[in-house]
């Protein structure tokens, strides 16, 4: 994994308002703590770390210029606003060249399986142990072809060499199944509604056709009974 050197400032001010007045200044406020030292509250070019985290993925891993000190620091936790989508705060561990760490990596899937199948991801991560400086950005699952029953598990995947699975490998990572038709999932949400004693106002489409159908009918009725008069 690349890292990408930021250049970092020393923050004195704290509480909501600095951290306001900071991001109106189009920068990030943040802290870095481990190794056993006092956390240090720094600020960080809004856009500049902005780029680093996306080319770094879920476990970036940032060079901190701290007032000319060199740091290795490790994204655990970014903060972003629901609405306008910025980030807001973000937490950083230290870290040392060659020094373990645990992490949730992302499972990527590629391949498309065989003809009518669904593919299901049951679980989208898997935690790993890696050297910090070579932390896989994801780890590519092959479905190419997979036919229905194909279960693939923890303990299949391809880990980089120096990565270590701790995930339980057992655990299901993708699961291919049988594809349901419209009509089936339809069928089945109709069943579990009369279950659960769900019923539905009819629409007013439903209620013109059934209007519709019903002067057909009576048509029919009154021409039938024409003819046995005549």
């Amino acid at each position: 994994m690349a890292t990408e050197k930021i250049t970092a400032e020393i923050r004195e001010e704290f509480g909501k308002g600095a951290a306001r007045r900071i991001r109106r200044d189009n920068k990030i406020p943040a802290v870095v703590y481990g190794h056993g030292n006092d956390t240090v509250h720094v600020t960080l070019p809004g856009h500049a770390t902005m780029m680093a985290l996306k080319h770094g993925g879920a476990n970036a891993l940032l060079e901190l210029d701290i007032t000319g000190q060199s740091q290795l620091a490790l994204a655990r936790e970014v903060q972003i606003d629901p609405i306008r989508r910025v980030i807001e705060h973000i937490d950083f561990i230290a870290v040392r060249r060659g020094e373990k760490v645990t992490v949730d990596v992302p499972v990527h899937v590629v391949g498309d399986a065989a003809p009518e199948t669904l593919v299901v991801t049951e679980n989208s991560t898997v935690e790993v142990e890696a050297e910090a400086t070579h932390i896989p950005e994801q780890i590519e699952v092959d479905i190419e072809g997979a036919a229905i029953g194909t279960q693939i598990h923890a303990s299949d995947l391809v880990l980089p060499e120096g990565t270590t699975l701790l995930t339980d490998p057992e655990t299901l990572i993708i699961n291919v199944t049988q594809q349901v038709s419209q009509a089936a999932l339809e069928a089945e949400l109709e069943e579990a509604e009369a279950d659960a004693g769900i019923v539905h106002e009819p629409s007013d489409d439903e209620i013109a056709d059934a209007q519709a159908g019903s002067a057909e009918s009576g048509a029919e009725s009154g021409d039938a009974q024409g003819d046995a008069t005549e």
